[in-house]
């Protein structure tokens, strides 16, 4: 079954001899490869590039490594990478004309020197590079430190759920039962049984994530790692800070851990696209208020493995998917905050601050997300839109509900949509 990715096959199409190196950045499992050696690989064919002028490699394939020759298994006994002279004779030997190659890397951080093999490349007009890397050793940090601008970064998330719906075998409700409890990565989508998918989440996470940020950092205390995790689970969409969490890890968990700890835990996990931060943005003030932040995870199917499946809050998850869909659609995107007055009991006017869920920016374009689970009546219906119309501006509002609505706009210029329509359909 192949998945079509068609926004990052676009977004390769436009990079095309932009004289960068394009890198495919994403948490493991997304797809990057596949994106890379498939997708983008028969779209040059289809537009008759000659599979001459196409090289691939794989840094991590025996086959490969075996045409330059180098051998996998004796890279790996000898805990070294690939020697940087081989590959670059044997890429000499491929170029045999003046005509455009593309050079299609995958693992490329297993190459010794890769930094500089790469920006050698860049010097060869008729050489069109596009690579991939492994989030231990190659993060879209890294691509910034060592590029230096030379760079051009393409991050493939894990499945939309238009994406997800695309290849399933069901309707639209059938697929979101399985998506905000499974989460999108693509080879969870083929696997037949709950217990493989389940299986296969929590080993990826365990066995692979984790490890990677252990690797990567050196981290010795690997038992508060997977505690914040945990606690960043369960409390996914909700604003806290690095002392809230280090007070729930002295209230909860008789945990010493030091707010410096936390803060250094949770950039791993950024820096690895495990989770994302998103900050609290004044709407009326123009300005970004730092003491509390939400987290997300790039998957929701990883993060209901954390908690082993025992807190799939639809709610809570649908929030998670909505924030997952603004990325994926090219936002940037924080937690809205306008103060609004209101006179107290006693009729004193105090000022109130009601919150937006989302503030997404795109270059000049804005709008703001309201996520509700239900709306069963109008009060409520009211108390969601009441954030978005204290607003005050032009941009636009929406209130994305789960039920099954027919989509509108009210008089304040409010369009409330349903869930299927804000994710499968243009709406924004």
């Amino acid at each position: 079954m192949q998945i079509k990715r068609d926004k990052y096959l676009h977004d390769l199409i436009l990079r095309q001899n932009n004289g960068l190196v394009k890198v495919i950045t994403g948490i493991r499992r997304s797809g990057k490869s596949f994106l890379l050696n498939e997708i983008f690989y028969q779209y040059l064919l289809s537009q008759g590039t000659d599979k001459s002028h196409i090289i691939k490699f794989a840094f991590d394939s025996a086959d490969d490594l075996e045409l330059i020759g180098e051998n996998l298994f004796e890279l790996q006994k000898e805990i070294r990478k690939v020697d940087p002279q081989k590959f670059v004779s044997y890429i000499k030997s491929k170029i045999m004309d003046n005509q455009n190659y593309y050079l299609l890397l995958d693992e490329v951080q297993l190459l010794e020197s890769f930094e500089s093999v790469l920006d050698g490349y860049l010097y060869k007009q008729n050489l069109d590079v596009y690579v991939t890397g492994s989030n231990s050793k190659f993060l879209s940090t890294d691509v910034i430190t060592e590029f230096r601008g030379r760079g051009d970064e393409v991050h493939v998330y894990p499945l939309s759920f238009a994406e997800f719906t695309s290849a399933f075998n069901g309707d639209k409700y059938e697929a979101w039962n399985e998506y905000f409890v499974y989460g999108g990565l693509p080879f969870v989508a083929t696997l037949k049984t709950d217990e493989q998918k389940i299986r296969y989440l929590q080993n990826l996470f365990e066995e692979t994530y984790i490890k990677d940020i252990i690797e990567r950092h050196q981290i010795k205390k690997t038992q508060e790692l997977e505690n914040l995790i945990n606690v960043l689970a369960s409390a996914t969409g909700s604003l806290t800070n690095a002392t809230r969490i280090q007070n729930t890890f002295q209230s909860s968990l008789k945990s010493k851990i030091s707010v410096d700890s936390v803060i250094d835990y949770i950039g791993c996990l950024k820096e690895s696209f495990i989770i994302n931060e998103a900050e609290r943005y004044d709407v009326k003030g123009r300005k970004y208020i730092g003491s509390q932040q939400k987290y997300y995870f790039e998957d929701v199917g990883l993060r209901n493995a954390r908690l082993n499946f025992r807190q799939t809050e639809e709610n809570h998850i649908m929030e998670n998917i909505i924030y997952n869909e603004l990325r994926y659609r090219g936002f940037s995107v924080d937690v809205g905050v306008v103060e609004k007055r209101i006179k107290d009991e006693k009729g004193k006017e105090i000022r109130s601050r009601l919150e937006i869920d989302f503030v997404a920016n795109k270059g000049s374009q804005r709008c703001y997300i309201q996520s509700a689970f239900a709306v069963p009546d109008r009060e409520k219906e009211l108390q969601e839109k009441n954030p978005l119309q204290n607003a005050r501006d032009s941009f636009t509002k929406i209130l994305v509900v789960k039920d099954p609505v027919k989509m509108s706009r009210d008089g304040n210029g409010i369009i409330t949509v349903g869930i299927f329509d804000f994710l499968l359909k243009t709406v924004i």
